[in-house]
């Protein structure tokens, strides 16, 4: 590491520390509203037969979509880690990251234990693809800067409640119970979102420079954490198909972000970093443009996945 790029990480781990009593009051406050739920709350063993019964009716394309959710949630060891090594121990950071750890295990494992009771997958078949997801690891470029990870930690949190919520809904007229599991763990996802968004938002007032270049190197093109997952591509394809999660949810993220950070009015930069500002600030509509590219391009899909054993899976907008 240069003696440059070590000064600047240095000075960002100032400013963590700088805003460690804010960051406090964020987590206090999240504690305060939240209501701790636990996976077996959710689901009742003597219901097994109801619910394989109505998870029948479920179509392919909500079931791929679950699947993906499912397995994103998986992904959690992932998180836990890069949240360690970029905003440290002892400190009120890594309290955070223990319980947002401890909050977001609950999701992979009620939706794991939905999916069995169900019987909606082949779970071996699903198991062998959560194991790939682990095994290819996850290690973004970032540089080993903690401003990107609370801008991409604000954008994936909200697109998994997005992805959460917009399943709930599709899936509620069919299986109630799988729509209840859904909507507490996007109500979940939903107070995660604010506390990064905010702290976030902290970081862009005490640094603004570093930040909005933070904010630019991830905001134009989020990668999901399961990208590297075989089949991933064909995943996402239904799920924006399916009206779950797809470029357009994206777009409305990152113009909700730039307007709770308050990018249009953060004044006093480097010519450098006004002109990233300004390109920020032309992210959504750039973003929507290419939403719009993809939905004429791609308007019907037929896929395999080896965890849906009954045939492919045909979607269309």
């Amino acid at each position: 590491m240069s003696l440059q790029i070590e000064h600047a990480s240095n000075e960002r781990r100032a400013v963590l520390g700088s805003i460690e009593p804010q960051v406090e009051k964020l987590l206090t406050a999240h504690l305060q509203s939240r209501k701790l739920w636990l996976p077996s709350d959710l689901l009742d063993e003597d219901e097994r037969a109801d619910l394989r019964a109505r998870a029948r009716d479920l179509s392919p394309s909500t079931r791929a979509s679950l699947a993906l959710n499912l397995l994103t949630e998986e992904g959690l060891p992932h998180f836990h880690r890069l949240l360690s090594n970029y905003l440290g121990q002892d400190s009120v950071w890594s309290r955070w990251n223990n319980i947002w750890t401890a909050e977001e295990d609950r999701h992979g494992c009620v939706l794991r234990d939905y999916a069995r009771d169900s019987g909606v997958f082949d779970m071996r078949a699903l198991e062998q693809q959560q194991y790939e997801y682990i095994e290819a690891g996850f290690d973004p470029d970032w540089g080993h800067d903690p401003y990107k990870l609370l801008a991409y930690t604000s954008l994936q949190e909200r697109a998994t409640q997005y992805a959460h919520a917009n399943l709930a809904r599709i899936a509620a007229p069919v299986e109630p119970r799988l729509q209840k599991i859904l909507a507490r763990v996007a109500g979940d996802e939903s107070r995660h979102y604010a506390f990064y968004r905010d702290a976030f938002a902290l970081v862009l007032e005490a640094d603004p420079e570093r930040a909005i270049a933070a904010a630019w190197a991830v905001m134009p093109r989020m990668a999901m954490p399961g990208h590297q997952m075989p089949g991933f591509a064909a995943l996402t394809d239904v799920a924006r198909l399916a009206g779950v999660y797809g470029p357009a949810d994206y777009c409305r993220i990152v113009s909700e972000l730039l307007s709770c950070w308050g990018i249009a009015a953060v004044r006093g930069l480097s010519s450098n970093s006004e002109r990233l500002r300004q390109r920020l600030l032309a992210l959504p509509e750039r973003l929507l443009r290419l939403s719009d590219i993809l939905a004429d391009r791609r308007r019907s899909i037929s896929f395999e996945f080896p965890f849906l054993p009954d045939g492919p899976v045909h979607a269309k907008a």
